[in-house]
């Protein structure tokens, strides 16, 4: 019968129009897929409702979710299209990079992600040396040695050389000391010197003389002693004051970065991973929160300090607080780091 192959294509082209209707009775959720993609100004991507919802989607739910994304895409009237703003490229990049760039951070051995650390300051310049304040005041003697070990390997020059050639003024010597240190970390403190040390402290932040920072002494004092001394110090010093010595006893914010991460590590990566969770955070405050996690999840103590820190001082457990804001395989990573130390 020679209508048959006629009928055959005509059913062919009924069953794809029925396809192409079922396939459209199913709306694509554009404030879901939004949300996946971190529209929202949260940090990573849902891969997993990318495969399901766009992924799975009709190519004309696709035109829909571009008309309707004005901050993601622009029509071009005389063409007839939706373009990409450059911007949401960049941004998508950004997102799918996190999980990516924390996985290598993690794979790295512990020296070497400081010492990239330390030259990747020393690279983006006086903005970024709080990174080496962190680095050297946070790391115990061995993990610091490493690191400068590293910084050999990795770049054929000393931490130190590099350091004493990028930096200039004031904060040259006190950079430079922190990350030469080899700290004592013994139980003995000779509370005699605590205290004269202290005293010294405290009329050198009285003063009206030079800078802190400037002072020798007091960059012998925190670039050679130790962690427990320097408690000592501080004890002292509030009560010779009346008041705390983290409550900024300079204009160098190198160093009263450098006294709370000696005194205070917990509260200082606290403050650091609330900032980087922030919904305002800029997109080099927000990589704080893989830095921190990714450096600091090997040492089980350090971790469990963080945690019951942050939850203190912000009322909220941090699981909970990167549960909300974090999508996808890197909010996944992040939490399996941070559950290490349960």
């Amino acid at each position: 019968n020679p209508q048959k192959p006629n009928q055959s294509r005509e059913e062919k082209k009924r069953k794809t129009k029925s396809a192409r209707r079922r396939k459209m009775a199913l709306p694509l959720d554009l404030e879901s897929l939004t949300e996946a993609l971190s529209g929202n100004l949260g940090m990573g991507v849902d891969e997993n409702a990318l495969i399901s919802k766009l992924g799975k989607s009709h190519k004309d739910h696709r035109k829909l979710f571009r008309k309707a994304s004005k901050s993601f895409f622009v029509e071009d009237e005389e063409r007839a299209f939706e373009k990409c703003h450059d911007h949401f490229v960049r941004h998508l990049k950004l997102e799918f990079s996190r999980f990516n760039n924390a996985v290598v951070m993690w794979a790295m051995h512990p020296w070497e992600r400081d010492a990239r650390l330390v030259k990747k300051a020393l690279k983006k310049g006086e903005e970024a040396y709080n990174l080496i304040v962190e680095v050297s005041c946070t790391r115990s003697a061995e993990d610091l040695l490493g690191a400068r070990k590293a910084y050999h390997s990795l770049f054929d020059q000393s931490m130190e050389e590099d350091i004493a050639s990028h930096v200039h003024g004031p904060h040259r010597k006190l950079l430079v000391g922190l990350v030469s240190a080899y700290r004592y970390e013994g139980n003995k403190v000779k509370d005699d010197s605590a205290k004269s040390e202290a005293k010294f402290l405290a009329e050198a932040v009285a003063s009206s003389g030079d800078e802190v920072v400037e002072k020798d002494e007091v960059v012998r004092i925190l670039t050679t002693r130790s962690k427990l001394h320097l408690q000592h110090v501080y004890n002292h010093f509030n009560d010779i004051k009346g008041s705390d010595l983290l409550g900024g006893v300079s204009h160098s914010s190198l160093l009263n970065e450098a006294l709370i991460c000696l005194l205070k590590p917990a509260v200082y990566f606290s403050k650091i991973l609330d900032a980087s969770l922030n919904k305002d955070a800029d997109k080099t405050t927000k990589k704080w929160l893989t830095r921190v996690l990714v450096t600091r999840a090997d040492h089980s103590d350090e971790i469990k300090d963080i945690k019951e820190e942050y939850n203190n001082l912000y009322g909220e457990t941090l699981a909970q607080r990167i549960q909300d804001k974090i999508k996808g395989n890197y909010r996944d990573f992040l939490l399996t780091l941070l559950s290490k130390s349960d």
